[in-house]
């Protein structure tokens, strides 16, 4: 019987097998380097290992240790401090003058008389993200049984008292209380169904100072103590929650005294430093305070950065011989910088880049710089009578340092609330 092939169709053959097995080979291989991350996910691997970056040493360390109060983090790549001011007329303001008890006459524009209230409308935006709305009920029950203190001068009591306020309102009458020490230094909120206290600390320097006295404190010639922030530091310890400010004082147009002994010596060893240098003693001894007492395992310290005047209208191309008075309008160029110093701001970047404890810097300064609306002005307590030639001028008695409530430093607690729980 004849083959069914002859030999040489059979060799014909059995190439073209070879040929198609190699083609389906070579098939088989790229089909799976094409989808090789997809096979690598079924069996449970691929997607860490093919689909994310490098995990960094620093990166693992952060991702295992979450400061206290934390609860999320700020968007990636997003700086809350950055952005632009947009009308809220629905939200804004948080809470009514009338409503708080708890602001001083200092601060009620409304009461003295301030006619418009645009100055309460606007709402911080940062560029590319969102700020979390503030959470009264979050921050009561974190601070739950906790202590959260305020320590510097009157622009921190203004932030101080604008947290009350935007905590007391889910309060019930009965369950919450404020106590003002006796020489006034010390002032204690207590909401009491949650074994909190928020408190506030006169301590315009920090450090022990002759303007100590927070009801006298207006001397002409300043001086501070060396080596002495443990005066005021007493009242520190044990606090959970700690947001401290020092500027204004330290701008005196001269060199700043610094005491060696005591304020009663007769004799006093004086040293002379520059603005500069006197407050690059301030924030070292500031930050080794807080390395030496602080427990970062359960302390939040925060540091607001200089809040800024509005005294010369020129800076804001305005009539010269103006300032803050009869300002309703924000600053639109979003590159202004007042007349508030620079280089303190580098002298806090320095210091603080050096710290081993976790500060977190609340930088209030540029969107601050904005707001020559939002400052007291001539709406305010007078506490000494006014002349008739300040009455004809109310440019020379307008107040371009503080902050009407509710207003401007509501926006600085917001920024303090998303800090705290997302930072």
């Amino acid at each position: 019987m004849k083959p069914l092939l002859s030999p040489s169709s059979s060799s014909v053959l059995g190439g073209t097998s070879l040929s198609c097995f190699y083609t389906l080979l070579a098939f088989i291989l790229f089909v799976v380097i094409l989808y090789s991350e997809d096979f690598l996910c079924i069996f449970g691997q691929g997607e860490l290992v093919l689909t994310q970056p490098p995990i960094s040493q620093t990166e693992k360390k952060q991702e295992t240790t979450s400061l206290p109060f934390a609860i999320g983090r700020t968007e990636e790549g997003c700086d809350v401090f950055s952005g632009r001011w947009v009308r809220d007329e629905l939200a804004r303001p948080h809470y009514e003058e009338s409503e708080c008890p708890y602001i001083q006459p200092q601060l009620t524009c409304q009461e003295h008389g301030r006619p418009d209230k645009e100055y309460q409308k606007w709402r911080w935006q940062p560029h590319g993200c969102d700020l979390p709305s503030f959470n009264a009920t979050l921050m009561l029950e974190a601070l739950r049984g906790k202590r959260m203190m305020f320590v510097g001068d009157s622009l921190n009591r203004g932030q101080y008292v604008s947290m009350v306020c935007l905590l007391h309102r889910i309060l019930p009458e009965n369950a919450k209380s404020m106590e003002t020490s006796q020489d006034q230094s010390l002032v204690v909120f207590r909401a009491k169904d949650y074994n909190a206290t928020i408190e506030f600390n006169w301590a315009p320097f920090l450090l022990e100072s002759n303007s100590d006295n927070a009801i006298v404190h207006r001397v002409a010639e300043r001086m501070v103590k060396k080596g002495s922030i443990n005066k005021h530091g007493k009242n520190w310890k044990g606090v959970d929650v700690l947001v401290f400010n020092t500027y204004l004082w330290w701008m005196t147009g001269q060199k700043m005294k610094f005491l060696s002994g005591s304020f009663d010596d007769e004799k006093k060893d004086i040293e002379e430093l520059t603005t500069e240098e006197a407050y690059r003693v301030a924030m070292k001894s500031m930050l080794k305070w807080v390395r030496k007492n602080m427990d970062r395992n359960k302390t939040r310290v925060f540091f607001t950065s200089m809040s800024p005047l509005h005294i010369k209208s020129t800076e804001w191309g305005g009539e010269p011989g103006g300032n803050c008075y009869n300002e309703t309008t924000l600053i639109e160029d979003p590159n202004y910088w007042g007349s508030e110093s620079k280089s303190i701001m580098q002298v806090i970047g320095e210091e603080f880049s050096k710290s081993k404890y976790p500060i977190t810097f609340l930088n209030i300064t540029q969107l601050s710089n904005y707001r020559k609306d939002a400052h007291t002005s001539i709406y305010k307590k007078q506490w000494t009578p006014l002349t008739p030639e300040q009455l004809a001028n109310p440019v020379s008695y307008a107040d371009c340092v503080h902050w009407c409530l509710p207003g401007l430093q509501d926006t600085w607690n917001e920024l303090l609330f998303a800090k705290l729980f997302y930072p």
